[in-house]
């Protein structure tokens, strides 16, 4: 498997320096963080805002040649485009596109909608599905791969919620990002279960990891609970269990870290993930 990070979660690395650092800690590509971001309140850099390792989307296109020669020069691989560009606003999903072909990716995140309990469920889905007909298009007519993620909070929670959204369009176009942290907070199945259901369309790995915390109590006594990031090996995702379950469903492509948990520094995160997580793929050999 090959290693890269999504930059969302360098928010204090200039693209230059991050690439540089990613490089000598041994990862072998970068997932781009492609919006237009609003800055910081405080000014300081942060996951959500004011990140030093974002691209805006409004010149994506423009900044894409620029990008791919930091890229070459630092002689890593792109093996997605992490944008936030969803099936709602198919001229930004075009934009985007253009962009991840100039920067000579295969593959970008396009988002669908969000699911908040409320409203049908199937009706959410069954617009979005019409939706993402014209983004497969799109991404037949650009030549790349348009994927979804599984993550809390949206129609596509899991990867068996992800499996039905995704079964009747091309592998080659439309494809599903499995993301084990995200299924901590919404979603969680048995990890070979999921691999076995997306096969074709299981086309890139996020990783982070989660936890759950008593944060006081309910109306009715009861304990309430909250979810959150953590470390990498403080979380509840089983990283030894989620490897093994990829090696044995024969995937050999990108694992890309997201690291949201504040215990240690940037490059403390940066440094020491990889290590565990080489390490861990060494003891499944």
């Amino acid at each position: 498997m090959k290693y890269s990070i999504f930059t969302v979660s360098l928010p204090d690395l200039a693209p230059e320096d991050a690439l540089r650092k990613m490089k000598n800690a041994g990862y072998d590509g970068v997932e781009w963080r492609v919006i237009d971001q609003n800055p910081s309140a405080d000014g300081k850099p942060s996951f959500w805002s004011g990140n030093l390792c974002t691209w805006p989307l409004k010149s994506f296109v423009e900044d894409a040649p620029k990008i791919r020669k930091l890229v070459a020069i630092s002689k890593m691989e792109m093996p997605c485009v992490g944008t936030y560009v969803s099936c709602e606003k198919l001229e930004d999903v075009e934009t985007a596109m253009k962009g991840t072909v100039k920067l000579g990716a295969k593959q970008l995140r396009v988002g669908v909608p969000r699911y908040d309990g409320t409203g049908s469920y199937l009706k959410i889905r069954e617009h979005a599905l019409r939706q993402y007909c014209e983004v497969a298009e799109l991404a037949r007519k650009y030549g790349v791969r348009a994927l979804i993620e599984i993550h809390m909070g949206n129609i596509t929670p899991s990867a068996s919620a992800a499996l039905a959204f995704v079964h009747n369009f091309d592998p080659k176009y439309v494809g599903v990002i499995h993301d084990a942290g995200n299924m901590v907070y919404e979603g969680y199945e048995q990890y070979g279960i999921g691999f076995d259901l997306l096969g074709p369309y299981l086309a890139h790995v996020h990783l982070k990891n989660s936890r759950w915390d008593a944060s006081g109590t309910r109306p009715d006594g009861s304990v309430n609970w909250k979810p959150s990031s953590a470390p990498f090996d403080k979380g509840i995702v089983d990283v030894t269990a989620l490897l093994r379950a990829l090696k044995n469903a024969g995937y050999d492509g990108w694992i890309s870290f997201e690291d949201f948990s504040t215990e240690e520094t940037t490059l403390q995160k940066l440094k020491r993930n990889i290590e565990f997580v080489k390490k861990v793929e060494a003891s499944l050999n």
